[in-house]
């Protein structure tokens, strides 16, 4: 279809009640897959580049691959920045044709958060783009520990920013393999949509529950659930079996396909869940 800006996916998403999946990619291989099984869904998909992507795959390269996927596609797809660290990141983003930034200014204090981040949205507004921020800090499993997000904060970020899309801390990791005991803090959602409209995002999404993913994606302003590291356990579990099967096989692409199938059918089950009404 086309090549579309966050806000394009995420305003009918928060109107009609469903989500939209931000799938982290690493590689051709996987971004590939991903827009494949959006197709097959017939729902849109956001592909991410992420810190550890950018660091193997440089920026332009990355924009050429999101953009190629995106204007062969028959759905919408958003060319995502993941976790911007700085203004010359994003700018870069922006010239290598990105259509939506995510600047992480999590670990900053509050002030200094909210005025990277307006600086950020408006580079991005005035590309014709979109811009997600991140107001609390979603930890790591295994490593950093989260702070949730304040609902009084959280209104002041998305008033003060101007940002299309809010990411938000409540109770989800980022890297965890299994789903969070009790899943995300309902109570603490509520709190934060009763005191602004703007699209609400969680990062660490492979944590969320299934039951509950399909539950906040249809009854909430979550419309963005962030899925990374579910993926790459299928992906390199398929490889893994690839490279097993044959010992003498040592064509990557030949093995590389192996991964395909099993990675569509993964990310066809993930986006059903979050726009079953829709597909």
């Amino acid at each position: 279809m086309s090549l579309v800006t966050l806000a394009d996916v995420l305003q009918p998403a928060l109107r009609q009640g469903y989500a939209v999946a931000g799938l982290v990619a690493l590689g051709w291989e996987d971004m590939r897959a991903f827009v494949e099984a959006a197709e097959a869904e017939k729902c849109p998909v956001i592909l991410q580049a992420g810190p550890g992507c950018r660091a193997h795959t440089p920026l332009p390269v990355l924009g050429a691959m999101f953009r190629h996927l995106a204007e062969s596609a028959g759905v919408p797809v958003v060319a995502h920045l993941d976790h911007g660290y700085s203004l010359a990141e994003c700018r870069q983003a922006v010239d290598c044709g990105f259509t939506s930034l995510m600047f992480d200014g999590s670990r900053m204090p509050l002030n200094q958060n909210i005025d990277e981040t307006a600086a950020i949205a408006e580079l991005a507004h005035a590309a014709g783009l979109s811009c997600e921020g991140e107001i609390g800090f979603v930890g790591y499993a295994g490593g950093e520990e989260s702070t949730g997000t304040d609902p009084q904060e959280a209104a002041r970020f998305a008033y003060e920013t101007g940002v299309d899309a809010m990411a938000i801390s409540v109770g989800n990791v980022h890297l965890q393999r299994t789903s969070i005991s009790g899943g995300l803090d309902v109570t603490r959602i509520r709190a934060i949509e009763a005191v602004t409209q703007v699209p609400l995002v969680i990062h660490g999404g492979s944590g969320v529950p299934i039951d509950q993913r399909i539950a906040l994606s249809r009854h909430s302003n979550i419309c963005k659930f962030n899925i990374g590291t579910e993926l790459r356990m299928v992906f390199g579990t398929a490889l893994r079996q690839a490279v097993n099967r044959d010992l003498d096989r040592f064509d990557r692409i030949a093995i590389l396909q192996d991964t395909h199938e099993p990675l569509v059918a993964a990310t066809r089950s993930i986006l059903r869940a979050f726009t079953a009404k829709r597909c």
